[in-house]
């Protein structure tokens, strides 16, 4: 079938829904669909030939964070053409909540729409205020998708209805194998953080204190830190005996975060709060790496409430201090982790959740196949 994926955010900047998006096409490419992806895009990023770029997004503040959304009737215009070309079977829309294209999206299709809900905002003044200003689009969905429990039930909290349950997907095989960093992670052990660093609920000030303990007892212990921010600044934080201890990669590659996950002992995920699935959990799992987490609900379920890695109450640095200390000191505990968690990520394979999603797709597609594709109405947004 032709299918039309739309992502709210930014393609230049890495994302959990970004990436989505992008391994979603790929895996329904590779199922023998027809794919094409619409997303906001600065004009000199690369894209692939399947992408097509909405324009420019601009920052606005959502879901604790700052996204990069492209919104208006300029951009509806974009949306309205792309469908055009497109003749899709199915559009298939992500965050469809979020002031962007995905919204932009429903206001102005006709036909068979599936919608990917991907937030976990228990608190949100903004859906709160915005849901009956969001139902006559939101109306429009045939089908709708949650990636995790607790993205379902802000869906339900805030926008009612219900969702079916299709977790993120992750490509295992891209994990599986991969060169350590050289000298990496070495006879004193390292523990490694992937995420955004300027971003509070990501938890690295949580690890970064546990680490001014777990550094002076443990002289040749390591900290690997990859992500975007400001890496002075993380560096600041970190007392000065213990500065040359701490390794800042900043952004990084698809290849460097590879390897990333290869190199550390321990690679801990001390988020706060917020997070609907983790994705960076289900990366680490496939390459195998032993993994310590918060206990947020998102990340218990990913982990088999602590069977394919160890949890630690959420915000608590010496809950954190203590759980890196029992897996560093037991190499036998972390090759236990690392078996689970290769075999529980198995449930979160591209070609499993991929099939999944199209079995979505054929439920909202009309009995008569020649029925016509997506069009796009004439109505614009308000």
């Amino acid at each position: 079938m032709r299918v039309g994926l739309v992502c709210p955010y930014t393609w230049e900047v890495p994302g959990g829904v970004q990436q989505h998006v992008g391994d979603l096409a790929r895996a329904l490419q590779r199922l023998g669909h027809d794919v094409s992806v619409l997303a906001p895009c600065d004009s000199e990023t690369e894209l692939d030939d399947h992408v097509v770029s909405a324009g420019r997004a601009v920052p606005v503040p959502y879901n604790g964070s700052v996204a990069r959304l492209s919104f208006g009737f300029r951009a509806a215009a974009r949306v309205r053409r792309w469908i055009r070309a497109g003749a899709f079977d199915v559009l298939h829309v992500h965050e469809p909540a979020a002031p962007s294209l995905s919204l932009l999206a429903c206001w102005v299709a006709e036909g068979p729409i599936v919608a990917t809900f991907h937030a976990s905002t228990p608190r949100s003044r903004a859906l709160a205020v915005s849901a009956g200003a969001l139902q006559p689009a939101l109306e429009k969905i045939n089908g709708r998708i949650a990636v995790s429990d607790a993205a379902r039930t802000t869906l339900v909290q805030h926008l009612g209805g219900d969702a079916v349950l299709v977790p993120n997907g992750v490509a295992v095989d891209r994990y599986t194998h991969a060169r350590p960093f050289d000298g990496w992670p070495g006879e004193g052990g390292a523990i490694g953080f992937l995420g955004r660093i300027d971003e509070s609920r990501k938890g690295l000030g949580v690890l970064l204190d546990a680490f001014d303990t777990l550094g002076r007892e443990r002289t040749g212990l390591r900290l690997l830190i990859a992500g975007p921010g400001d890496t002075a600044e993380v560096r600041e934080r970190v007392a000065p005996e213990l500065r040359d201890r701490v390794v800042c990669l900043g952004r990084v590659d698809e290849a460097d975060k590879v390897r990333a996950y290869h190199s550390v002992d321990v690679f801990c995920a001390p988020n706060l709060g917020g997070e609907s699935f983790g994705i960076v959990l289900a990366e680490a799992m496939s390459a195998g790496a032993p993994i310590l987490a918060s206990d947020i609900p998102a990340f218990s379920s990913v982990l088999r409430e602590g069977a394919a890695g160890r949890l630690f109450a959420t915000g608590d640095p010496a809950g954190l201090a203590r759980g890196a200390a029992e897996l560093l000191d037991a190499p036998e505990r972390r090759e236990t982790l690392s078996r689970a968690a290769r075999a529980a990520v198995d449930a979160y394979d591209w070609r499993t959740v991929a099939a999944d999603v199209v079995r979505v797709y054929e439920t909202v597609l009309p009995l008569e196949r020649n029925a016509g594709p997506v069009t796009a109405g004439r109505q614009e947004p308000v």
